[in-house]
């Protein structure tokens, strides 16, 4: 993984649950408590603070490769056999991704610090007081972090938008280029996952990894972008294939990715979806 987002995945892996918290949410009137809470509680939301800017850096950074990855005259594998590097670092932003909403679904204490920040704050304006802590993270930036932070995998909803606001800005652009940028990804990813040959040249489980992130987000991005998603006949992404290989791996490592389709992608309950892919998601 790139080195910086590697760097911010670790930190998050650092953040730890405030318990004074919870104990200062159970006490509102013991003051001793509530000063302990505020001391433990502002570092956390200092950090939430960083990684929600660095969402921002992210989906600034995949518009720009979405760009890049999908202008004429090319056409998208062209782009990606031309481009190996920008393909690269996309799937990196991807890989990223996933790895930070799967942590922040086994986190959810992270929310009700969050909220105990919130209310603190809110009760101090009320009282006509300011805390040191409001200069880095005042009322209207917590409401942008509470509404990043409510979803389910933030992240991810981060670039789905941003993938919808590229293809919905950029009319000129015939939005297959899009699509068939991100379909064309998620084969590679799977040729490489269900392939002996290609697969016997992963050095470790990391790098299977890598490939099946890669694989489910940008599958979350097409079914987003295409009028009809994902999981229709008429998709060019190979659903079955995708979801098998995902079931052949050991499932403490992938249901994080099946939940992602399960419960991120648009169109998974469409009438067009066969109950073959239905069951194969139960």
């Amino acid at each position: 993984m790139d080195t910086k987002m590697g760097r911010f995945l670790n930190r998050f892996l650092e953040s730890t649950i405030c318990i004074s918290c919870l104990q200062a949410i159970q006490n509102p009137g013991d003051l001793a408590l509530q000063e302990k809470a505020w001391n433990a509680v502002c570092p956390l939301v200092a950090k939430l603070k960083r990684f929600y800017e660095f969402s921002l850096r992210l989906e600034n950074a995949l518009r720009s490769l979405l760009e890049a990855l999908t202008s004429p005259p090319y056409a998208p594998m062209q782009h990606l056999e031309r481009e190996q590097a920008l393909a690269k670092q996309f799937a990196e932003i991807l890989h990223f991704t996933l790895s930070f909403d799967e942590l922040k679904m086994t986190n959810p204490a992270i929310q009700n610090d969050f909220s105990y920040y919130r209310r603190t704050i809110s009760r101090n304006r009320l009282n006509n007081q300011q805390l040191e802590a409001e200069n880095e993270v005042n009322n209207e930036m917590a409401n942008r972090m509470s509404l990043f932070y409510a979803e389910a995998t933030p992240m991810l909803k981060t670039l789905s938008n941003a993938t919808t606001k590229f293809v919905s800005e950029n009319k000129t652009l015939p939005i297959e280029d899009t699509t068939d940028c991100l379909s064309t990804m998620a084969c590679v990813c799977r040729v490489m996952l269900e392939t002996p040959e290609y697969r016997c040249r992963f050095t470790n489980t990391d790098t299977m990894l890598f490939c099946m992130r890669v694989m489910v987000g940008v599958i979350i991005l097409y079914d987003h972008v295409h009028p009809v998603g994902a999981f229709a006949k008429t998709s060019k992404i190979d659903m079955k294939g995708c979801i098998k290989v995902l079931k052949e791996q050991p499932s403490n490592s992938v249901e994080g990715l099946l939940n992602a389709l399960r419960y991120t992608t648009r169109h998974l309950n469409d009438d067009s979806t066969s109950k073959q892919i239905r069951a194969l998601l139960q």
